[in-house]
């Protein structure tokens, strides 16, 4: 176990410059041309009903599961009070998680700790699969802690930190396009039931008050996620 946590927190060397910028060029083209966005949109709803859920217990309401669709949609099943503090925290945390879970990721990247970030979200898809109550949900998480493990096994640490790079990015530009989405279905009135839309009704502020938020926080965490991969800093 002292080998495996001296492993896990050991610190690689800084990235060649090329490996920040091509991964950031690689994940913006991924999440702005529709093809590879259909593909691996179900990454960051992976995320989105992560961070449902972790609000859920750290407002201690009952957490009765997670469903993942294939069309790329979720719902996070909970229990307890329909309106309050927790209710809200609740609702707030979905189109915020891949954000900052992005920016937290950059700062792992800036430390060096890629075996860390690694391991850190194969333990993010375990505890994801223990609540997961549907076959298509479990098979998407499955395969992506799967190739998770196998990435932290057998790829060399040059790779390894490629794609570590490439997720980062991934997480902080594939948490700024579901907001735009949802802003324009909520325009075509085809998200009646969207999280901005269950906050104004758990709150005095209006729905459009939420997807402005969500995305100040989202363009923050870019920013920020940004500056701290930053080669030439």
């Amino acid at each position: 176990m002292d080998k495996f946590w001296a492993q896990l927190i050991e610190a690689q060397p800084d990235p060649d410059p090329w490996v920040v910028v091509v991964s950031a060029l690689v994940a913006l083209a991924i999440v702005t041309f529709t093809v590879p966005w259909q593909l691996t949109r179900g990454l960051i709803t992976i995320a989105h009903e992560g961070g449902h859920a972790v609000m859920a217990l750290l407002t201690r309401r009952k957490l009765e599961g997670i469903r993942l669709h294939s069309d790329t949609s979720g719902v996070t099943l909970t229990r307890g009070r329909p309106t309050g503090p927790g209710m809200v925290l609740t609702a707030l945390a979905g189109y915020l998680a891949p954000s900052l879970l992005g920016l937290a990721a950059a700062w792992l990247t800036d430390q060096g700790h890629i075996t860390l970030l690694i391991w850190g979200m194969l333990l993010f898809l375990v505890c994801m699969l223990l609540l997961i109550r549907n076959l298509y949900g479990a098979l998407i998480l499955l395969a992506s802690g799967g190739a998770v493990f196998a990435l932290s096994m057998y790829a060399p640490g040059e790779v390894q930190q490629i794609v570590a790079f490439l997720v980062v990015w991934f997480l902080l530009f594939g948490g700024v396009r579901p907001i735009l989405e949802l802003q324009r279905k909520r325009r075509r009135r085809q998200a009646r039931d969207s999280d901005a839309d269950q906050l104004a009704r758990l709150t005095l502020l209006p729905g459009g008050f939420y997807v402005f938020f969500f995305l100040l926080v989202a363009g923050a965490s870019v920013v920020g996620g940004a500056y701290l991969m930053n080669p030439l800093a």
